[in-house]
């Protein structure tokens, strides 16, 4: 049998062409399902990442309630920011009055740890002063978030002087006598308060640690400055 050469018979397909179209293929489709793949274990990455960061803010914010106790009661646990505050006084934020008054207001504490108040505030810029405050200014100044720390005559002169230099260089503190108090040594914050027998005790900086313009403070952002500056006669 012979071949008309005018007549060019089919070709036989290419089986290598076709090979290496098939392999481009795979090739292809693979890449694809890897960077699928990729994509989606990233998007798990960081879904969990953020479920991780919501449970720690919220586990966070309930630690601090724990330490909240109301009514004036001991309180051995504190907020667990600062570590436990053994005997910390806590009264309930809710109920201390926060109007501004003109005349004196007979506090339920002494010293005071929040409620109605004059209108304007002792400075409290690691104010020390060495006479008694009126409690009404004083108190003005716990609102903005200061801490004030006080003693009476059983309280050892060493101690008043260590005392003294810690408030100076801290900001949002203030301190003064209080010959009213049944503790040697007072800090009081708005809603908080503990009683110590010594400066070195360690509840003197945990109590700053925590409460000085902490979470307790009703007027964050108020300044310690620009009230009295020294005992109105």
């Amino acid at each position: 049998m012979s071949f008309d050469p005018r007549h060019p018979q089919p070709q036989a397909p290419d089986t290598r062409a076709r090979g290496t179209r098939n392999r481009a293929i795979a090739i292809g489709v693979s890449a694809a399902v890897v960077a699928g793949l990729v994509t989606f274990g990233s998007y798990l990455l960081l879904e969990n990442s953020e479920a991780n960061d919501k449970n720690e803010k919220s586990d966070g914010t309930a630690a601090a309630q724990d330490g909240k106790h109301p009514g004036g009661h001991g309180d051995s646990q504190g907020d667990h920011a600062g570590g436990t505050i053994d005997g910390l006084k806590s009264w309930d934020a809710a109920k201390l009055g926060r109007n501004h008054v003109a005349g004196a207001v007979d506090y339920p504490m002494r010293p005071p740890v929040g409620g109605d108040h004059n209108q304007t505030w002792m400075n409290c810029d690691g104010d020390v002063y060495e006479k008694a405050l009126p409690d009404v200014n004083a108190v003005h100044s716990l609102e903005h978030g200061a801490v004030w720390v006080t003693y009476n005559g059983k309280a050892a002169d060493a101690d008043v002087a260590e005392l003294a230099e810690r408030v100076r260089r801290t900001p949002f503190t203030l301190m003064s006598p209080y010959a009213e108090q049944e503790g040697t040594i007072v800090l009081s914050a708005w809603g908080k308060q503990v009683t110590v027998d010594s400066a070195d005790d360690k509840r003197v900086d945990q109590f700053l640690t925590q409460y000085v313009q902490g979470a307790q403070t009703p007027e964050p952002g108020a300044p310690c400055t620009g009230g009295l500056a020294a005992v109105p006669r």
